[in-house]
Formats: structure tokens, sequence, C-alpha cells
């Protein structure tokens, strides 16, 4: 079991945003974003159906609890000044016996540019190497998502590979770069 186990997860605040468990209550607002062929861009996933959103949310409800590999805990990133549901960000944990996990976050397009992600996915990293007590984050992304590198780039994360046409993806060869930090490092950038 990770050093911070946490069950189940509490709500997380930073200047501008509340990161909170999802409830039912979030469908319209996520499938507002998921099923943009936008979002879903440089992701596996294509834009997502209703049916489809049901099953996602249901399995971020549930994403509750970080206490062995393979779970994953889910937030809702809502601004604190209107309550509106404009993103999500989620932290994985890959690897107990290394204390690895893996970042992901999305940001409804019509709140880029406004350093949502950033805020967001700070606040999850630091909640990694806080109360968690992992060793290691990474996130992965496609090797055309600019905006995302950037987001990596501004939480410290090196990186570290490109894998040029790793993977066959919606009809076409696509190419991921992987990003990393340590919790030593995080320390000194966080």
């Amino acid at each position: 079991m990770v050093a911070g186990a946490l069950e189940p997860i509490e709500a997380l605040e930073t200047e501008r945003l509340l990161l909170r468990p999802f409830q039912a209550s979030d469908f319209d607002a996520l499938l507002a974003i998921h099923s943009r062929p936008d979002v879903a861009r440089y992701v596996y996933w294509e834009p997502r159906t209703t049916e489809e959103m049901r099953a996602v949310l249901s399995r971020k409800i549930g994403g509750r609890s970080f206490r062995s590999e393979g779970d994953s805990l889910a937030f809702a990133v809502v601004l604190k000044d209107s309550g509106e549901l404009v993103g999500d960000v989620s932290l994985a944990l890959l690897s107990e016996r290394d204390r690895l996990g893996e970042l992901g976050f999305l940001v409804h397009p019509d709140h880029h540019g406004r350093g949502y992600a950033t805020e967001a996915a700070r606040a999850a990293v630091g909640l990694a190497f806080g109360t968690l007590g992992l060793h290691r984050v990474i996130g992965r992304l496609e090797a055309r998502n600019i905006a995302s590198a950037r987001v990596l780039e501004k939480l410290g994360m090196r990186r570290e590979a490109h894998f040029v046409e790793s993977e066959f993806v919606k009809g076409e060869w696509q190419s991921e770069i992987a990003y990393a930090i340590l919790d030593r490092e995080w320390n000194r950038t966080g």
C-alpha cells in the first residue's frame, strides 16, 4: 500500500479552483467536454456518446481510493467563484512498489489559456508527493499536444522520451512524449 493511502478523497482547493469528487449531477458538464472532437483529438477515445459518458462518469465517481496498483483518483475541476465544472484531473497509481503515479487532465476548450489546467495539475501533483507519498509522477501525451506539454513543463516536469510513431491510434501512427518529476525535484519547484 502507498504510504499515504487516501480513502475517501477529500476536496483540494487552489486560489481559483475546487477539485472535488465527481457526482452524478456532473453528467451534463462532463459530456459537454468529452463529446467534443477537439477534446478527443489527442487522446485514445473518440468523442464520447451519452452512453459512453455514463460509464465514464460511473468510473470517475468510483475513482475515490488510492490504495493499490491500478487505483486512480478523479477530481472534478470547478471554478470557485461560479461553481462551473470546467475540467477534470486524475492521478493513477501505476506501480505500488515503485510509488509511481500518472497525471491526467482535461479542460473545456472555452476555458483554455487561463491557467486552469496548470493550477489543477499542480494541486494533484502536490497531493501525489505530499499526502500520497509517491516517488515519481509521469505525464504522457501525443507529441502534437503542445498545450499539454506546456502544462507539464510549467510543473517542472522534464521531457524524458519521445517515442516516434509508437502507436497506431485513430487510423494513423502517433508519437508519444513522456514527462516525469521526482518527489525531491517537486520539493524544489512545487
